[in-house]
């Protein structure tokens, strides 16, 4: 959960407590490469590729993503690169007054859609919601091709049929159960009034 969320949701003002740490900052590349590759493995390559990550968390591993497809891929300087975008879906959510709406973030698409093949990127995956948000969402920029997930963790309680097609880790958590992620962490927490 995003920290502007957090800040937002019952209890208000509730502080995140960490009680194990589940992945590290060498599991967390060696996870963004493998699903580089996968990307790879699945659409022959780049060509027609584009990440958007959803705001606020899906949007640091999106930019990390693209760098390592690039890498895979062994992009020269004057290669276009992977494009990137960035998506905020806090409008298009069905939850509004379950979860705050905070459309604060950029959403920004680098490209035309119609045609292109989009890999959603987010940091975890729960009830689906979001995803379905971001679906609906990618509809006023366009028609892809295909649309693919990618998310750090899959923790389970599916709320909507969405599945990721790309998973860094699945941990099954309980509902009340919070997962964060960063660049250099997964930890596994719950929200406490402070």
């Amino acid at each position: 959960m995003a920290e502007r969320e957090r800040r937002m949701t019952r209890p208000y003002g509730g502080v995140f407590v960490a009680r194990s740490q589940v992945m590290g900052p060498e599991e967390i590349e060696r996870a963004i490469r493998r699903m580089a590759h996968e990307i790879l493995e699945r659409n022959l390559g780049l060509d027609g590729l584009t990440v958007i990550g959803l705001q606020t968390g899906g949007v640091p591993l999106a930019h990390a993503l693209a760098g390592m497809l690039a890498e895979i891929e062994e992009l020269e300087d004057g290669d276009p690169p992977v494009p990137v975008g960035t998506l905020d879906v806090a409008l298009y959510r069905d939850d509004i007054g379950i979860r705050p709406l905070l459309p604060e973030e950029v959403t920004e698409i680098p490209v035309d859609l119609d045609g292109r093949t989009v890999i959603l990127v987010d940091d975890v995956l729960f009830t689906g919601r979001t995803i379905r948000a971001a679906l609906d969402a990618m509809c006023d920029y366009g028609r892809p091709r295909a649309v693919q997930l990618a998310v750090m963790v899959d923790r389970g309680h599916r709320e909507l049929p969405i599945r990721p097609d790309y998973v860094g880790k699945n941990l099954p958590t309980r509902r009340d159960e919070l997962v964060d992620v960063s660049m250099s962490s997964v930890l596994l927490g719950e929200l406490q009034k402070p």
